[in-house]
């Protein structure tokens, strides 16, 4: 752990000393340098027991893939910006960079304490960077809205979850994950420990976003510049699937029988934000939407609590991160060029930009879960547990996997083909950064087919 931690503290000296003009590459070298180093994360994810760093940090078989994928993306997320910065001071180019260290820093944290408290305080440090990211580098008016939304859903939920955990303290003596496991909390089920149940629950699904608290999302999305668009959607989604399947465990008897509204509006919500994605103008807005039917599949799947459905919700959780964030780079590059989000004022880009269509068709075929992708591996995974569970459930996934490839067929269809827009006289170029950008997000993808393990840890 201190092999990552130590080197990701030395770039904020780094970002201080380095000359203008080798920030960029400087900072792209070191992050990927650190990014690679974290691929040896994948090694505890092979074995049963916890790798501890510390008493109160460990790395195991749930968290080593989203550590990995937290690192992977703080380079591609520098990659990303530079364009969207250019036009900066440099002293506003240090402070992004070092919101974003700051913002791999907490996602690290968070993912590998072991404490709840710690776990929920890193939790919530990560608004913080997220928040000066969107209100400070968004690009519309309507971004301190965008803003204010995600800050007070997110805090409504927090609320709770801390007043919970402070009564767990309480009634156990610890808030160590492995000492609530071996000493699970006896519950009855009374009123006051079903209200200690949701509230324990809440915020991890506002996290997600569940559908009906998903509102902030498409807002901070649709308003945040690249680099927050592709964190949001790739990592900060993730740490609310992941503490629910922390803290799942230590809630049964009452986890038996209390999700059931959980799991029928997830399910609900993936049929209705697919089918809010076909009505959708905005490309952004599309992908947004996009990952909260996604989430709903993996919150269903994380409470039934059986071994096949924790393997499903972790595979989708890495592949989603990785397709959700290729696409919006994706939507990115066109919104840097046209200026617009609008689908019908960015269209025929196969005939402008021929190698982007084909970054479109990978992305848009692993959204689908075509064939080997590990999205698939993943959707069908959590599809089957979910039909163990309750044979009706195959109605609503079915349903949303269909919606799924209707809604990514018409954003490819609209953005790629169609007449060219007869305002467009000139386009710049693509850079070969967008390429490399490109090729970064497919490459884990394509190598996670060869060896799905690494992220199934010992479920499978």
């Amino acid at each position: 752990m201190l092999k990552i931690l130590l080197p990701t503290f030395m770039l904020f000296p780094t970002i201080t000393l380095c000359k203008p003009k080798q920030l960029w590459p400087t900072m792209s070298i070191n992050t990927f340098g650190i990014a690679l180093l974290s691929m040896q994360w994948f090694k505890p994810s092979q074995e049963l027991t916890m790798s501890f760093s510390n008493y109160y940090m460990s790395i195991d078989y749930i968290s080593a893939p989203l550590l990995t994928l937290s690192c992977w993306l703080t380079p591609l997320m520098i990659l990303a910006s530079q364009n969207h910065l250019i036009t900066e001071p440099i002293s506003r180019k240090r402070t992004f960079t070092f919101i974003i260290i700051l913002l791999q820093v907490s996602l690290v944290l968070a993912f590998s304490a072991t404490e709840l408290i710690m776990f929920f305080i890193m939790f919530e440090t990560t608004l913080i960077p997220t928040l000066a990211i969107i209100t400070r580098w968004g690009n519309q008016m309507e971004r301190l809205n965008a803003g204010t939304y995600f800050l007070f859903y997110t805090l409504i939920g927090s609320l709770p979850l801390l007043i919970a955990l402070l009564s767990l303290q309480n009634q156990i003596g610890t808030l160590s994950t492995h000492m609530i496991q071996l000493n699970q909390p006896t519950m009855s089920n009374t009123w006051a420990h079903t209200t200690w149940w949701f509230a324990l629950l809440t915020a991890f699904m506002i996290k997600m976003p569940l559908y009906g608290l998903h509102l902030w999302l498409p807002k901070a999305h649709v308003e945040a510049p690249i680099a927050g668009s592709m964190i949001l959607a790739a990592v900060l989604l993730k740490l609310g699937g992941y503490g629910i399947i922390r803290i799942m465990p230590t809630l049964n008897p009452l986890s038996k029988t209390l999700p059931y509204p959980f799991m029928v509006l997830a399910l609900w919500g993936v049929i209705m934000t697919s089918s809010i994605c076909l009505r959708q103008t905005d490309l952004k807005s599309l992908i947004a939407y996009s990952s909260v039917s996604h989430m709903g599949l993996v919150i269903a799947a994380t409470l039934t609590q059986t071994q096949w459905a924790y393997t499903g919700a972790i595979t989708l959780m890495i592949a989603h991160g990785l397709t959700s964030s290729m696409l919006f780079c994706l939507a990115n590059t066109n919104y840097e060029r046209t200026h617009s989000r609008t689908l019908l004022l960015a269209r025929n880009m196969q005939l402008l930009y021929p190698l982007m269509s084909l970054w479109w068709l990978l992305a848009s075929l692993a959204n689908m879960a075509i064939p080997p992708t590990i999205n698939l591996m993943g959707e069908l995974t959590i599809i089957a547990s979910l039909f163990n569970w309750s044979n009706i459930t195959i109605l609503m996934t079915g349903s949303g996997t269909i919606i799924t490839a209707t809604y990514t067929l018409y954003m490819l269809a609209s953005t790629q083909w169609g007449g060219t827009p007869s305002y467009i006289k000139t386009m710049p170029p693509t850079h070969t950064r967008e390429h490399l950008l490109m090729v970064l997000h497919t490459l884990p993808m394509m190598l996670l087919v060869m060896k799905p393990e690494l992220i199934w840890g010992v479920f499978y």
